[in-house]
């Protein structure tokens, strides 16, 4: 799998509002951490099964992390630097995500740390056609009447293959990776996780 991860912290750089709604109101952020049944309202989780499994994961009572926003969807458009797989579809995912405490939200070296242990378990073998990106950026976190500027990460990741299905297939056995690969990263965190009474 081909992993990296970079810094988007420049003024014309994609930020996130946080909590954040569409203008339309089509759709809005749904708080997962303190109550999974919201799950039920995410379209994304309910047409992948895998996807959903990531994201209880994510949100999870002793999980560091919860997510902010999420998208899956298939594409046979490659791009010049995807072309080393060799396949012809590709099956992709985004997930924000951000720290629960508070003193780690605003931490830069808090996202860094996290960011350079799991790059480094993600490139351990096995080789599969697959790729994940993880971006740095500015989020700025609305806490009453304040809004503060923090940071998020968006996790990007790609499975290849002939078809549509393989593709997905490929996609998802990333994700596992991604998953236990982030199960193992969190126990070594300095980040302490704050234990919440989830609704499941």
């Amino acid at each position: 799998m081909q992993v990296d991860y970079a810094i988007e912290l420049g003024r014309e750089d994609e930020t996130l509002e946080f909590p954040w709604a569409a203008s339309d109101e089509s759709s809005r952020y749904h708080d997962l951490k303190r109550n999974q049944r919201k799950i039920a309202e995410i379209e994304e989780a309910a047409r992948f099964p895998e996807l959903r499994e990531f994201l209880i994961l994510m949100n999870g009572t002793t999980s560091p992390l919860e997510t902010a926003k999420c998208d899956a969807w298939s594409s046979d458009e490659i791009h010049p630097e995807e072309e080393i797989f060799g396949e012809r579809w590709k099956f992709g995912s985004y997930v924000d995500l951000l720290f629960t405490e508070t003193s780690a939200r605003y931490s830069f070296d808090c996202y860094e740390d996290l960011l350079k242990r799991w790059v480094v378990l993600l490139q351990r073998p096995p080789e599969m056609p697959a790729s994940a990106e993880f971006l740095l950026r500015r989020c700025f976190c609305h806490e009453g009447e304040e809004v503060r500027d923090g940071f998020y990460v968006t996790f990007y990741l790609f499975g290849f293959g002939s078809g549509e299905a393989k593709a997905r297939q490929q996609w998802a056995s990333a994700l596992k990776l991604a998953a236990n690969a982030f199960a193992e990263v969190s126990a070594e965190l300095r980040v302490p996780s704050t234990e919440y009474r989830v609704k499941t």
